[in-house]
């Protein structure tokens, strides 16, 4: 800031001269002290410079009747799984009090590496909301999985620096944190000092310690109260998550109130446009929390202040002199039925999201996967007990199951009686072309397969099906469309979305993905699935770092031994 634009910011505040923008009659709502402040909001570029007067401005906003509460953070998600860019992510979800999101792009970096990381960079600088871009620390990660790139401590070395960042993004190898491995450790050091998010679900007691002992702050992973009062009392920020899978907003409701609301944020790791339009983003879990009886002074906190605290960014969560002028005007805060946003001093409106530079997407035709046919599919074994992934609703977290599935000529078939769906995983990047097979119970289907490159964190080709054609016809098209989501039915694709960013983002607008997620989930409905979101759930089935049993390209995977079952 030069020393005239630190005058005219003063003048402003002072009133000597009118402020660039001026929010009037509406109140405050003052997270320090929980009350409702009267008077105008001016507004000098970015900054809030004045409250609780009468400013006199450039252009005056009326929002008689509106609360003014501090801009949204989501304080961790991957805007890939969104499936649009970031561009299309800003257009969907701003309009929704979102102004700050907190992202690791370990998604596109598992397919193109560093340059997918670049990509968001570059991409934040040309977003209406801000767009803070963590390092990815575990690509791929773990060994027990065949990624589209390695990336290592020198590599983040030469990522440090950019005005997006904050710090290395989740930490998910905790084993190799708690037993010291020495490429996690030089991770570690490289951000001594600097923000170290975490990612322990189910860990406790010294292993706990040692984790957080190694420097991680902040922790989304927590899917019960127990879990989550722990990680507080030991000095974590917990993070409270309720995604398009992971929902765990109303397991740790009871755990946020007014007391606990500076170490306890929001995030939704993450949400796809089709739940966005249907449910909203960050507003949804505030006025979910706040009819589960959470005090709305809380609940505000964990959506901005708390979350501004726990990650550094001291320059926002508060509509005061000096913060950034974040801003979401509502019509209640029971109801936070989102009227207005500022975004730094800019309304969020289309003529600012028009305004927008594009830039030029990176990783197109990354699915280089081998041709399959229905043989591919076939699991043989030689004994009928068959350790089967068992899926939680809403849950990312697993059951390791045994049935005793019947040898009939070399292969264990599906059994949809018994809901014991086919499941494999397909290398597509080029690699080494490995297939891995085995069974998944949860999915209620009943024919056809589904097939999807969103498979996390590696984003190989996860399917599931029934019918050993069909999964075929579902991953060989997955090939021509450059990635995306596919469903089949009797030798025929029903529905598909096309993913060619990466294999993992549309090009298209975030209506339009909308709009083939609803087709994809009736065609999937069809099929006989029972799952509220199928697609993202079948995306973790493939994720070893969260237990209890996943499966890879190189077979299914024990998280809790943290070795791949023999």
């Amino acid at each position: 800031m030069t020393k005239e634009q630190l005058e005219n910011r003063i003048e402003q505040a002072r009133g000597d001269a009118p402020a660039d923008v001026v929010l009037r009659g509406g109140r405050v709502f003052d997270l320090i002290t929980g009350a409702l402040l009267e008077g105008d909001v001016a507004i000098c570029g970015d900054t809030i410079v004045g409250i609780c007067e009468n400013y006199e401005g450039a252009r005056v906003i009326d929002v008689t009747g509106l609360t003014l509460v501090p801009g949204f953070i989501d304080t961790h998600l991957h805007i890939e799984s969104s499936l649009i860019t970031p561009f299309e992510f800003d257009r969907c979800v701003t309009p929704h009090g979102v102004t700050t999101a907190i992202c690791d792009p370990h998604e596109i970096a598992n397919v193109v590496g560093v340059d997918g990381i670049r990509y968001f960079q570059q991409a934040s600088g040309h977003t209406v909301m801000d767009i803070k871009v963590q390092l990815s620390s575990c690509v791929p990660s773990t060994d027990m999985e065949t990624a589209g790139a390695r990336i290592d401590a020198g590599d983040l070395a030469g990522l440090m620096g950019h005005p997006s960042g904050i710090g290395l993004a989740e930490f998910m190898n905790y084993p190799g944190v708690i037993h010291r491995d020495p490429g996690a450790m030089a991770k570690l050091a490289l951000f001594e000092g600097l923000h170290v998010d975490g990612h322990c679900p189910q860990l406790t007691g010294r292993d706990l310690n040692a984790y957080i002992a190694a420097g991680v702050a902040t922790e989304h992973e927590a899917t019960t109260a127990k879990e989550a009062l722990e990680k507080l009392r030991k000095g974590m920020r917990v993070l409270i998550r309720e995604g398009s899978v992971s929902k765990d907003l109303h397991a740790l409701q009871p755990v946020l109130t007014d007391i606990t609301a500076p170490y306890m944020c929001l995030c939704t790791d993450d949400r796809n446009p089709l739940d966005i339009a249907n449910e909203g983003h960050l507003d949804f879990m505030i006025r979910t929390l706040i009819s589960l009886g959470t005090p709305p002074l809380a609940a505000y906190r964990a959506a901005s202040l708390s979350g501004a605290e726990a990650f550094g960014l001291k320059d926002r969560g508060l509509i005061a002199p000096g913060k950034r002028a974040d801003i979401v005007a509502i019509g209640s805060l029971e109801a936070c039925d989102v009227r207005m946003v500022v975004c730094g001093g800019q309304v969020a409106d289309e003529a600012a999201f028009a305004s927008r530079e594009a830039i030029e997407p990176v990783g197109r035709q990354s699915v280089k996967a081998p041709t399959v046919t229905a043989e591919n599919f076939r699991a043989a074994g030689n004994r009928e007990t068959t350790d089967v992934i068992g899926i939680l609703q809403g849950k990312i977290i697993t059951e390791h199951l045994q049935e005793e599935i019947a040898i009939e000529d070399g292969d264990k078939r599906p059994d949809p009686a018994r809901d014991l769906v086919r499941i494999a995983v397909i290398e597509r990047h080029g690699i080494n072309g490995n297939i891995a097979t085995g069974f998944v119970r949860g999915f209620g289907l009943q024919e056809g397969a589904i097939a999807s490159t969103v498979c996390h964190d590696h984003h190989n080709i996860a399917c599931v099906g029934i019918d050993y054609s069909d999964m075929a016809l579902a991953a060989n098209r997955l090939g021509e469309i450059e990635g995306g989501i596919v469903v089949t039915q009797n030798g025929k694709v029903l529905a598909e979305l096309a993913l060619p960013l990466a294999g993992l983002m549309s090009l298209d607008s975030f209506e339009e993905v909308r709009e083939r997620l609803g087709d994809l989930h009736l065609a999937a409905k069809s099929l006989g699935v029972t799952l509220q979101e199928p697609f993202l759930q079948l995306a973790f089935l493939a994720l070893p770092v969260i237990p209890a049993l996943k499966i890879t390209d190189r077979g299914l995977v024990d998280v809790v031994k943290f070795e791949i079952i023999a």
